[in-house]
Order: structure tokens, then C-alpha cells, then sequence
């Protein structure tokens, strides 16, 4: 709907999607001025590099086919294949300036917008074959545009053209009166400068032209406010899908963290505000981690889950809220707080031991935790 919606002004530059989106579509910058400028310059260029070894190859093709032997001229089928290897010949020769001309065709195009490769431009369109709709491209601004570098190339390619001519002029006449080696290379050598000259006239054109298209390009991609907002809703999806997505993750990872709280040695509280879960694996783990953590609510089901599981509940409210604001799940505790939590284990590894001697005697709880300052600090305090 926003892309049809034309009451807006389209003020606001393509953003990266639809730039992308034109691209596959086949909507680059494109200049045909320079295209053509670069196709002409490859064709002077190799008339002046090649056209010496060109001429003096189409004399030799020239020479062995006017001096045939009278064997072949009474032998129809010998004549085609003759004909057939000077047309042979004659393209090998060429091919050289051909592959030069392919190259600056190819180069142009890359060299304003890259390459690009689009099956969704070369899909065939309905819309091209009405002729109202090709009328208005014709009477278009566009199109008066293009009427109007079209004008400008013939009046410059021209009267370059007819300034060059005029001082070749003698050159010409005397090619008449020279040797027809000598005449061929004289000739191509003219053909070449000429080729090379008008080329050179056409880099004014795509001078002008190249910019152009790179400032129309942008202009017909341009967006409305509301294209960008609309677009920016599909890409980063709207703030209550996200706010959703964000809870039932939410949710989900506090389903895993509560499903590992039964296999935790303790669980240090505030004793009611806030409640970390510790496991201690001496073989796999350097230092004790904290399996689950959680405030008020998350506490209070973290406390009710360890205590259907059998799991130690041991109140320290200094270690409880440094353990919950430095540590993250399924992480090692701090450096700082190691002695602290082996005087907890410690305590939880006498009570197991007492819990399974009915004669042994309960150990007392650690009092006076260390539990370093700058850990403290970190921690904002919270009475229970």
C-alpha cells in the first residue's frame, strides 16, 4: 500500500533493502553514454595497435584470392571451400580487435553500478508491449532528456567529424596515387585516428552523463517517510511481535535454568529477595557455578524447587546479592568470592555427611563470610 501511495513526497533516501531489492530486479546506474564511449575508444585503440598487422593480412587474403590456379576456377566445389577459408581467415584476423571491443563492452557496464545479473529484468513483461505506456516514455521528461543528448552527440560528433575530415581531405585524394600495401596501412591508420578522435569527443558526453544517471537513479529510488517506517516494521518487525518474542524467550530460558536447580549443591539466599544456585563438579569445573539466580518471585521458585528436590538452603544475605549481581548463568563465580563459597561447601558437604550418620553431630553454619568490598559495592543494598 505505501508503495502506491503518491500523496507523499518521496524525500527520504533508499535505505539498504531496497536498494538491494532494485538491484535484484535489475535497477542499477546505468549509462549508455559511457557504455558506447568505451566500445568506441576499444575499437580505435586496437585499429591503431592492430591495424597495420589487420591491412597487411587483408592484402595477403586479398592477393590469394584473386591469383587462384585454373584448376580451381573449372572445380565449383573447390571454390566454396576456398571462399569458406578466406571468410575463416578473415575472421581470425578480426578476432583480436572483436575480443578488445568485447572487453569494453563488458567494462562499462561494471565500471558504473558492477556487475549484475538479473532474471527478473530479462522475464518477459506485458507491460512493455502497450504503446500508450511506451508513448509516455517517449513525451516523458526522461525521454526529451534523452532526445536532447542524442542532439547535442550529433551536432558535436559532426562537426568534429567534419573538422577532421576537412584536414584529411588531402590524405584521402592521395591514397589513390599510392601502392596498395602502402595505401591499406596509410588508410587503416586514418580509420583509426578518426575512430579514436570522435571517441574522444563522447567522453564530454558521458562526463555529463554518468553523474546524471547516478543522481536519477537515487531520485526514482527515493522513499516516502511512510515506505521507510512501513519498512523498517517489516524488517525489525513491530514492537509487540518483538515484546512477545522477547517473553517466550524469556520464559524459555527460565524453564532451563529452573530444571537445573535440583542439581545444584546449594542455594544461597537473601534470605527472600534474592536466591544463586551453586553447582561444584571437581572433576570438570575450575571453580563453582551458578546455575540459576533470581529475584523476589524467581527466588521464592527457586527456594520452593530446591527445597522438593532436597537441595541445601543457606541464608547469607552479603554473598547472596554479591553472587547475584557479578555472576551470570552457567558461569564460574568470581575470583573474589572463592573462600566465601568453599566455607558454604564445605558447610553442605559436613551436612551430607552427617545426614548419612545418624550418630554424627550437625555441624555449625560459617559465620563472618569474606566477601570483598568492591563486591559489595557493586551489589546496591536490600534489607530482607
Amino acid at each position: 500500500m505505501a508503495e502506491n501511495d503518491t500523496s507523499q513526497e518521496k524525500s527520504e533516501q533508499p535505505t539498504p533493502k531496497r536498494l538491494r531489492e532494485a538491484r535484484e530486479k535489475g535497477q542499477v546506474a546505468r549509462s549508455r553514454e559511457l557504455n558506447t564511449t568505451l566500445v568506441l575508444l576499444g575499437g580505435a585503440g586496437g585499429l591503431l595497435l592492430m591495424g597495420g598487422s589487420i591491412f597487411g593480412q587483408l592484402q595477403e587474403i586479398l592477393r590469394r584470392s584473386w591469383t587462384l590456379e585454373r584448376e580451381l576456377l573449372l572445380d565449383t566445389g573447390m571454390l566454396h571451400t576456398v571462399l569458406l577459408t578466406r571468410i575463416t581467415e578473415g575472421l581470425v584476423m578480426l578476432l583480436p580487435l572483436f575480443l578488445m571491443l568485447i572487453v569494453a563492452a563488458v567494462l562499462g557496464p561494471i565500471s558504473m553500478g558492477g556487475g549484475n545479473f538479473s532474471g527478473k529484468a530479462m522475464a518477459p513483461k506485458l507491460s512493455k508491449l502497450n504503446p500508450i505506456s511506451g508513448l509516455k516514455r517517449i513525451f516523458s521528461l526522461q525521454g526529451l532528456m534523452e532526445f536532447g543528448k542524442t542532439l547535442i552527440k550529433f551536432v558535436l560528433i559532426a562537426s568534429v567529424a567534419g573538422v577532421f575530415l576537412w584536414q584529411l581531405s588531402g590524405s584521402l585524394m592521395g591514397l589513390g596515387h599510392q601502392p596498395l600495401e602502402r595505401g591499406l596501412m596509410h588508410a587503416g591508420n586514418m580509420v583509426g585516428w578518426t575512430f579514436l578522435t570522435l571517441a574522444a569527443t563522447l567522453i564530454l558526453v558521458a562526463l555529463v552523463d554518468v553523474p546524471f544517471q547516478l543522481w536519477n537513479h537515487q531520485k526514482q529510488l527515493r522513499m516516502t517517510k511512510q515506505q521507510v517506517k512501513d519498512e523498517f516494521k517489516e524488517t525489525e518487525g513491530k514492537p509487540e511481535v518483538k515484546s512477545r518474542i522477547r517473553q517466550t524467550q524469556h520464559d524459555m530460558a527460565r524453564r532451563r535454568m529452573m530444571a537445573e536447580v535440583p542439581k545444584a549443591d546449594v542455594v544461597v539466599t537473601n534470605p527472600t529477595h534474592y536466591a544463586v544456585a551453586l553447582r561444584y563438579d571437581q572433576q570438570g569445573m575450575k571453580a563453582p557455578r551458578v546455575v540459576a539466580k533470581g529475584a523476589d518471585l524467581v527466588a521464592a521458585e527457586i527456594r520452593e524447587r530446591a527445597r522438593a528436590a532436597g537441595v541445601p538452603l543457606f541464608s547469607a544475605p552479603p554473598l547472596a546479592r554479591a553472587l547475584y549481581f557479578t555472576t551470570r548463568i552457567d558461569q564460574e563465580i568470581p575470583a573474589g568470592l572463592y573462600v566465601a563459597v568453599a566455607h558454604v561447601l564445605a558447610y553442605v558437604y559436613q551436612l551430607r555427611a552427617a545426614a548419612g550418620s545418624p550418630s554424627a553431630r550437625r555441624p555449625e553454619p560459617p559465620t563472618d563470610l569474606p566477601v570483598p568490598d568492591e563486591l559489595l559495592r557493586r551489589a546496591p543494598p536490600r534489607e530482607d
